[in-house]
């Protein structure tokens, strides 16, 4: 089987012959760095948003209060209440679950080249000539903001896109005014230092198909994501894996929840004092699993550093060098960071 004309893992998994994982396909998971999912120091955190947009000023200052360990020990956390409505929810993960379903070749379409900002994107793999390990997953991204693209198959995509893309961008600026509060700073301090007016949101579909040998391959190999905040939903199949205290935490969660990571620029901002998390996708063998993610990042002309006013406030000198945001980018995905933190290669 030649792994590098494989246009789709959906169309590979379904094959009849398929029994075990393809060479190139090779990833094996260690699985004593998995954490005890009942072990307390593994209770994930959880923020009623409620509390924050609606709650008194008391409950509002309490979460606030809470975000601080949150994202200094985490950089993840589950929202709940956050107002978006389930069936939302719902008709955005099937949307995604109709364009997986389309024919490789209406799918190819969308196939783009590599500039990390297109309108839109899809594959396989990042890079099936260059990647190491070839993923267990196909995926599609489209830019939502500040310019709204959408793909144009299914036909309710471009419709459900939208107001989906619209109100997950509500609980991910209400999130920042709050991380911006939990740092003693005025709540629109990183809305506007970030241009987030102008801020580069994608909205990001991967499609995990049942694995014949699901730890012996990776859906997504352990990453940080490069910008301030990413929200991610899913189907009823769980597979997203946190990194926390040096162990690999499987994710669940409520219903109708945002899983919310902390990003790259975040942990540039706050000069490392609050963390982007590292995190993985992981596969079954018993069901395909669907996850939403929705990055918020700076505008891509924002030069990213250290906030002075946290400097000045800790009296720290900068630990990161600034970098224009695009360019940040562009050094993630290139070769020379596969699985590897990208801020050491900005560090001061």
């Amino acid at each position: 089987m030649d792994t590098l004309k494989v246009t789709s893992i959906k169309s590979l998994a379904e094959s009849p012959a398929l029994n075990s994982v393809p060479s190139a396909y090779a990833f094996n998971l260690n699985p004593n760095e998995e954490a005890d999912p009942n072990d307390p120091e593994f209770a994930i955190p959880i923020v009623d948003m409620s509390l924050l947009t609606s709650g008194s000023p008391d409950q509002r200052s309490k979460i606030i209060h809470d975000l601080i360990k949150i994202c200094q020990e985490w950089g993840f956390f589950i929202a709940i209440n956050h107002g978006v409505p389930e069936s939302l929810m719902k008709a955005m993960i099937d949307a995604c679950h109709g364009f997986f379903a389309l024919p490789d070749k209406e799918k190819q379409e969308f196939k783009s080249g590599n500039d990390v900002l297109e309108m839109f994107e899809y594959g396989t793999s990042f890079n099936p000539a260059k990647d190491k390990v070839l993923l267990w997953r196909d995926f599609f991204k489209v830019r939502v903001h500040p310019e709204f693209y959408s793909l144009y198959k299914p036909s309710c995509f471009s419709e459900i896109s939208m107001e989906f893309s619209k109100r997950s961008r509500e609980v991910a600026l209400e999130i920042t005014r709050a991380i911006s509060e939990s740092l003693g700073l005025e709540p629109n301090y990183i809305y506007d230092a970030m241009n987030m007016d102008r801020g580069l949101q994608m909205l990001a579909a991967n499609y995990y198909p049942p694995c014949p040998q699901p730890e012996h391959a990776i859906g997504i190999p352990h990453h940080t994501d490069h910008g301030l905040i990413t929200l991610l939903i899913q189907n009823e199949m769980n597979g997203l894996q946190v990194e926390h205290n040096g162990k690999w935490l499987t994710v669940d969660g409520p219903t109708n929840c945002f899983f919310v990571n902390l990003a790259d620029q975040m942990q540039i901002l706050t000069n490392g004092k609050y963390k982007s998390v590292m995190h993985r996708a992981t596969l079954n063998n018993k069901a395909t699993r669907i996850s939403i993610a929705i990055p918020h990042g700076p505008s891509v002309d924002t030069i990213i550093a250290p906030a002075p006013e946290l400097m000045e406030k800790e009296g720290e000198a900068p630990k990161y060098l600034a970098m224009n945001y695009k360019e940040y980018v562009q050094l993630q995905r290139s070769g020379k960071i596969y699985m590897k933190y990208t801020f050491d290669h900005i560090r001061t």
